[in-house]
């Protein structure tokens, strides 16, 4: 197979190679926490949360919150290099993960995120969100910071499906997340969408419907994507859910044979950050199989070595 891009030999477009290709070595994230909540926990659109958070606000591996964010990246850089085994000649992303992160004012935002942005290893910024979390205001924030340092924007959009959003109480609907991607695309802004696979209910069909969708939005479009793998996490809704009516939690062909076709479906400008996800082994009540990160991610290459799959076939 011939592929039309190489990206170092891999058939999609991985976020590995990107920043790589950005920043001419690697580069590495470091999850931080603003200290922030969300309009799904503090009553303003729900109080309990999307069923499928856990109380980390899905940033269980962030750094605690302190007085200082470059405290919190300096702690997290020791995380790395205990991994790399060297801190010389690394750059990072600062990546507020933990919640909402711009549901805020922007005389709180601002400090915060140019404080994480004048580090001097960081080398871009990434803010998860919600679509109903972006006012002009903090739109003009963000292009700010974005002519000094570049700004990725997460948005956590999970499905195109209206039942499922209001199973999992995502708190809104499909064009407020179209309304968002114009507004932060035109403000020069990069943005990934989070997607989840295997929520209770959905078809295969359902989530290759989704991720065809993101695939095919023009003007805008979308910059990069996480593909997830729902895991049932202790102490969530969701584990409530499942342990009271037990739902179809993906086996691991079934994953890695739809992981091959949603890579399909993207074309190749679309950057692929995550092909599975983690969750806090020490949570996790299923798939149990899933917790085995280095099995997951040879499995999925192996997947697509034997399918022949490469991104932008189907697209």
């Amino acid at each position: 197979m011939e592929l039309e891009h190489n990206w170092n030999g891999r058939p999609y477009h991985s976020l590995d190679w990107e920043l790589k290709h950005t920043f001419g070595h690697k580069v590495y994230k470091l999850s931080l926490d603003a200290g922030l909540t969300c309009p799904n926990r503090d009553g303003t659109c729900g109080t309990r949360g999307c069923i499928f958070c856990s109380e980390g606000g899905s940033g269980d591996f962030a750094e605690s919150l302190k007085t200082d964010v470059w405290d919190q990246i300096e702690a997290a850089k020791k995380h790395v290099c205990n991994k790399t085994g060297s801190d010389k000649n690394i750059n990072y992303i600062a990546y507020f993960q933990s919640f909402t992160n711009t549901y805020g004012p922007v005389s709180y935002l601002k400090p915060l995120f140019e404080r994480a942005i004048s580090h001097p290893d960081i080398a871009a910024l990434s803010i998860a969100t919600r679509p109903d979390c972006l006012g002009d205001d903090i739109i003009d924030l963000l292009k700010e910071l974005n002519s000094k340092k570049p700004v990725w924007v997460e948005l956590g959009l999970q499905t195109i499906h209206e039942d499922s959003a209001r199973l999992i109480r995502r708190g809104y609907e499909l064009p407020c997340f179209l309304d968002a991607l114009r507004r932060l695309k035109e403000a020069g802004l990069t943005v990934v969408v989070h997607v989840i696979l295997g929520l209770p209910g959905e078809t295969r069909e359902d989530m290759l419907e989704t991720v065809r969708f993101l695939g095919r939005l023009d003007n805008p479009s979308i910059d990069g994507i996480k593909l997830q793998l729902l895991h049932v996490l202790k102490g969530t809704e969701l584990c409530r859910l499942y342990e009271r009516e037990p739902f179809h939690v993906m086996e691991p062909e079934e994953y890695f044979s739809l992981i091959a076709d949603c890579i399909r479906l993207l074309p190749p400008h679309i950057v692929i950050h995550r092909i599975s996800g983690d969750g806090p082994k020490s949570l996790l009540k299923a798939p149990l199989w899933s917790g085995n990160k280095r099995f997951v991610l040879n499995s999925i290459a192996k997947t697509l070595r034997e399918t022949g799959a490469f991104q932008g076939e189907w697209a």
